[in-house]
Order: structure tokens, then C-alpha cells, then sequence
């Protein structure tokens, strides 16, 4: 069984910065796609960034977080981390780490989540 555990999270400023990570446990041989999403009080979650483990690591992003915030990850580590800059209010969710394409000594695990951390932009 694999397990995606987020940390991270916390009261920020408007401005300030906050680095998320997201570590797969497991006996884990590789993870195909890991990304970032996001779900505000009363909304649907939302994409905030993907990338993949081929092609140099391709990344996607919501247009509300391009330039703001960076997703990048570790292979080695099975971690991904996303590090988000000029926070403002409207980024206040709780953030969870999906991972998908998961190659174990169990198996290939599909679409898999975290338990979630909350950012709070707030001054």
C-alpha cells in the first residue's frame, strides 16, 4: 500500500512564501505523474500544478498560481514539493499531493491522494 503524506502547510501573510512537500512511503520503483491540488471552503477542488516524471519533468499550472508558484520533485526521494510565492488570500485552501502510475513491489497503484494540509493567507 502507498501512502502520500503532506506537510508544509500554515498561516501566511499576504506576499509571504510557503514551500509544500509531499512524500510517497512505500517500496516504491517510480511514480509516473505527482501534482498538487487545491480546495477552498464551499468550491470544488481545483489543479493547481502537475508534473511528470519523463520528458524533463513537464509541468502545468493553474493560470491563477503561473509565476507565483513552482512545483518541482525529487525521483529519488518519491517527494514533490511545490513552493509558492506572493501568496495572497484568495490561494487559502487545504492543498492535497496526488500522485498517479505508481510502480510498487505490490503492484502499479493508480490515482492516489494525500490527506490534505491547509494554507491560510491571511494578515
Amino acid at each position: 500500500q502507498v501512502q502520500l503524506v503532506e506537510s508544509g502547510g500554515g498561516l501566511v501573510q499576504p506576499g509571504g512564501s510557503l514551500r509544500l512537500s509531499c512524500a510517497a512511503s512505500g517500496i516504491i520503483y517510480s511514480i509516473q505523474d505527482m501534482g498538487w491540488y487545491r480546495q477552498a471552503p464551499g468550491k470544488q477542488r481545483e489543479l493547481v500544478a502537475t508534473i511528470t516524471r519523463t520528458s524533463g519533468g513537464t509541468t502545468n499550472y493553474a493560470d491563477s498560481v503561473k509565476g507565483r508558484f513552482t512545483i518541482s520533485r525529487s525521483n529519488a526521494k518519491n517527494t514533490v514539493y511545490l513552493q509558492m510565492n506572493s501568496l495572497k488570500p484568495e490561494d487559502t485552501a487545504v492543498y492535497y499531493c496526488n500522485a498517479d502510475k505508481i510502480a510498487t513491489n505490490m503492484g502499479v497503484f493508480g490515482d492516489t491522494w494525500g490527506q490534505g494540509t491547509q494554507v491560510t493567507v491571511s494578515s
